[in-house]
């Protein structure tokens, strides 16, 4: 259970699948990032992968590309950036039941550029599909669940905002940080509660 650990017409129907496969080849390169776009294809969320061969630019400033834009059920756009952990965590050989929340500081700031950027009320996600061990995805009852390719998944979404809000230094040397344990259970969630395709769902008490 979550509360044990510590803590992205005019044309036929048929174009368009293969338009869509050949986009989703390109661009989702990781696994998560495919587990991930495939869930929201069987969930029929609309959604549009970034290319990210290429640094963007916002107003002449570089800037980290986004990896999907979703829209949810209430007509709401999210800029999401597709961050894979694995549960349980920590070095091989050496399991921690965490659910590691690390991101980059430019992944944060990325995010909520993009979202001012497009404005209209868009918001930043950061997501984290965790990638489950065989032995534990029986018992793993939190997040949107997921299997592609043979691996399970547990798919949870933080608002940057919030993110942004309760975030720490993990290491100033690159530029990463994270949450503290309690800051995350309180503001993670499945990335149906935002897409509005999954019932209501919370943290177990």
């Amino acid at each position: 259970e979550i509360y044990q650990c510590d803590w992205s017409s005019d044309v036929c129907s048929s174009d368009l699948a293969n338009l869509e496969e050949d986009i989703f080849n390109a661009v989702a390169h990781n696994h998560y990032e495919r587990a991930f776009a495939a869930m929201l294809r069987e969930r029929g969320v609309t959604h549009v992968p970034v290319e990210e061969k290429r640094r963007s630019v916002i107003d002449g400033t570089p800037v980290k590309s986004l990896d999907f834009l979703v829209l949810a059920n209430d007509g709401r756009w999210f800029v999401t950036d597709v961050k894979g952990r694995r549960f349980p965590g920590g070095p091989p050989g050496r399991p921690r039941r965490v659910l590691e929340c690390w991101a980059t500081l430019d992944d944060v700031d990325g995010l909520e550029r993009w979202a001012r950027r497009f404005g209209g009320g868009c918001e930043g996600l950061l997501v984290f599909p965790y990638l489950v061990d065989p032995d534990e995805a029986d018992s793993c009852a939190w997040g949107d669940p997921c299997r592609h390719e043979g691996r399970d998944y547990r798919v949870l979404a933080v608002p940057v905002s919030e993110y942004r809000r309760h975030m720490r230094v993990r290491s100033p040397r690159w530029g990463t940080v994270d949450l503290p344990a309690a800051a995350y259970r309180s503001v993670v969630r499945p990335l149906s509660h935002f897409t509005g395709e999954g019932d209501p769902w919370g943290l177990p008490a």
